[in-house]
């Protein structure tokens, strides 16, 4: 039976998974690898896995393993995480903008008027805003 790109993904998966493991070093992981996006045939990507064990069901993966493990980095994401995360990219952008009001007042010999108050005013009331009314299209409740 031909392969379908589902089928290719899923072995690159697998191979993956072993390299993580250590059951594949990074040379015979990228031949590996090449080898599976290539494949014509879905017994082509078979023999590409058969010497590595196959991943445990779901279920057991999870039994007795940490939380950040078992169930991923996604179980420990605040809700709040993207909303500090833009409130880091206007500290970012006050800092860069201070900094280029702090020199053209310096170059200048005089004090000009704090003009990054006004992006960043704009900024800030706009984060604000998607705080107090969360965008409930994107699935992201903050």
């Amino acid at each position: 039976m031909r392969a379908s790109d589902a089928d290719r993904d899923a072995c690159a998966e697998r191979l993956a998974t072993a390299l993580q493991e250590g059951r594949l070093d990074l040379a015979e992981y990228e031949r590996r690898l090449d080898e599976a996006m290539s494949a014509v045939v879905i017994g082509q990507l078979r023999t590409l896995t058969a010497d590595l064990p196959e991943p445990p069901p779901p279920a057991e993966r999870d039994v007795g393993e940490p939380a950040a493990v078992g169930a991923g980095r996604a179980a420990l994401v605040s809700p709040w995480k993207d909303w500090v995360d833009e409130w880091r990219w206007w500290l970012g952008g006050a800092v860069i903008m201070t900094a280029i009001w702090g020199v053209t007042s310096i170059m200048g010999g005089d004090l000009v008027p704090y003009w990054p108050l006004v992006p960043l005013g704009i900024w800030a009331a706009i984060l604000v805003a998607a705080a107090i009314w969360p965008d409930e299209s994107s699935g992201s409740r903050r």
